[in-house]
């Protein structure tokens, strides 16, 4: 009888022992646990990227890369840059190019504009080889090395769109420098995407001002997201918010 009695409080110590570990893990909040879910949800079903309004023309997208910094634009953001980037390049409105676009790491619209008007010259630049399957319309880019790009590419593009992947003042400086690297020296477009904590520093580096048009995301993001152009777009996107603080 002893000795069980022995047996059952070594047990006994075993279990508030464990009980005493399991306490000192970390515990997720609820809102934490929540996130994870949505994107281990998000990370097992990459097909599902991209179908918000595949049933009204979308376009499909490989699965977005969280450690890229990468997030789609969702199809009323898409659509409305396309339409302002086909109007630029084919300014007499026959519906011929005459001119060509740059895509720097912003693959929504490259994807949108190759849907609604594939004879528009336009090249994606992008550090995610996946998308290496648009062939030779794909360039490989690291803002790191902002002007390490083909030699055919310097000044040759009328329109250049920028979403820079970072929202820090040395991401926006070298993407910056492959916007001048890429843009045609006289009468070319700027349309830069990023956040709106950005605005002094846009206009620093890129003579860019916000337009009243808010981009919007696929998935929702904490920052405050807009658009800015080197240029007045009038009545279209809203034209420029000059008011905003």
């Amino acid at each position: 009888m002893a000795a069980s009695g022995m047996e059952d409080e070594r047990v006994s110590g075993e279990v508030r022992q464990e009980e005493d570990d399991d306490e000192d893990v970390p515990q997720l909040s609820a809102a934490a646990m929540e996130a994870l879910r949505e994107f281990l949800a998000e990370q097992q079903r990459p097909e599902e990227q991209g179908e918000e309004g595949e049933g009204e023309g979308g376009v499909e997208l490989v699965a977005e890369d969280w450690r890229l910094s990468q997030f789609w634009y969702n199809d009323r953001t898409a659509r409305a840059l396309v339409e302002e980037v086909v109007r630029l390049v084919s300014p007499s409105g026959s519906g011929s190019a005459a001119g060509a676009v740059a895509c720097i790491a912003c693959p929504t619209l490259y994807a949108y504009l190759k849907k609604t008007d594939p004879g528009v010259p336009a090249q994606l630049l992008e550090y995610d080889e996946r998308f290496g399957q648009y062939g030779g319309d794909y360039t490989f880019y690291d803002y790191n090395r902002p002007e390490e790009l083909p030699p055919a590419m310097k000044h040759a593009y009328r329109v250049v769109v920028a979403d820079p992947p970072y929202l820090s003042r040395e991401c926006l400086e070298k993407v910056a420098k492959t916007v001048s690297f890429l843009a045609q020296p006289e009468g070319s477009f700027l349309l830069l995407l990023t956040g709106e904590v950005q605005k002094d520093r846009a206009l620093e580096l890129l003579n860019v001002h916000p337009c009243g048009f808010r981009p919007q995301h696929s998935n929702k993001l904490g920052n405050e997201f807009r658009l800015f152009t080197n240029y007045d777009p009038a009545d279209r996107l809203g034209g420029w918010d000059l008011g905003t603080k």
